[in-house]
C-alpha cells in the first residue's frame, strides 16, 4: 500500500495562498518562511520539500498569478465576435480580481516586474495575457468593425479602464455606495462600443463583417 504524501497538493495550495497574501500585503522582501509555515500550521521543511526554498516559492506564487489570469482571459474570448469577446475579456478581468485579490495585486507590483526580468518564463506568461487582449482588438480592426486605430491603442484603453475600475473597487473607493458590478459592465460596453465605426461607416466599409446593434453608442 503506497505511503500517504506528507506534503500534498492541498498543503501546497494553502502555502501559495498564504504567501500571496503576505507578499501582497507586506512585500516580497518581508516574506518569512517561518511565519508562513506557522500561519499554515506546517513546518519550513514543507516549503523546502514543495518549492525548494524561498526563491522557488516566490517564483511559483507569481507564476500562479499570471497563469491563472491568462486562463481566465483565454476562456472568455472564444467566440467569432471580436466586439463581444473584448467585452467579455473586460468582465473576466474583474472576475479574476475578485476571486483572487491577492494574486491579482501581485500582477502589477514593482516586485512582479523585478521577477519578470529574473525569470524568462514569468515574462512569457505575462506577455501571453496581454497578447489575448491585443489579438482580440486586432481581430476587430481587421474585420473593419472599429475606427482606423492601432490594436495596441484599443487594447491599452480597455486595460486602463478595467484596471482603474478594479483599483477603485478593491480599495473600497467607490463613491456614494455605488455598486461596481452594473457600473463596471456598462463602462466596459461603452468603451468597446465607442471604438466602433458609426452605422454609416460600417455600411460603407467593405471590410466590415459586423453589424452595429440597435441602440448601441458608436464612435463617429
Amino acid at each position: 500500500m503506497p505511503r500517504p504524501k506528507t506534503h500534498d497538493d492541498a498543503l501546497r495550495g494553502r502555502l501559495l495562498a498564504c504567501a500571496a497574501e503576505l507578499i501582497s500585503t507586506d512585500g516580497v522582501d518581508a516574506l518569512s518562511l517561518r511565519k508562513l509555515a506557522a500561519d499554515v500550521h506546517t513546518s519550513t521543511t514543507a516549503v523546502y520539500s514543495l518549492f525548494g526554498g524561498k526563491p522557488g516559492l516566490i517564483r511559483t506564487v507569481y507564476l500562479e498569478a499570471f497563469e491563472g489570469f491568462e486562463r481566465e482571459l483565454r476562456a472568455a474570448a472564444t467566440s467569432d465576435d471580436p466586439v463581444e469577446d473584448l467585452i467579455q475579456l473586460g468582465l473576466a478581468y474583474r472576475r479574476y480580481a475578485l476571486a483572487q485579490p491577492h494574486l491579482y495585486t501581485l500582477l502589477f507590483t514593482d516586485a512582479a516586474r523585478a521577477h519578470l526580468h529574473q525569470y524568462e518564463l514569468l515574462a512569457e506568461v505575462s506577455a501571453n495575457a496581454f497578447a489575448i487582449l491585443y489579438d482580440t482588438a486586432r481581430r476587430g480592426v481587421e474585420a473593419g468593425v472599429y475606427v482606423d486605430e492601432r490594436p495596441e491603442v484599443i487594447a491599452v484603453s480597455a486595460w486602463g479602464l478595467t484596471h482603474g475600475l478594479m483599483s477603485l473597487e478593491l480599495q473600497g473607493n467607490m463613491p456614494g455606495g455605488e455598486q461596481m458590478g452594473p457600473a463596471y459592465e456598462r463602462a466596459v460596453r461603452a468603451l468597446v462600443n465607442g471604438w466602433r465605426l458609426s452605422r454609416a461607416g460600417v455600411e460603407n466599409n467593405p471590410e466590415s463583417r459586423h453589424d452595429t446593434r440597435p441602440g448601441e453608442v458608436a464612435a463617429t
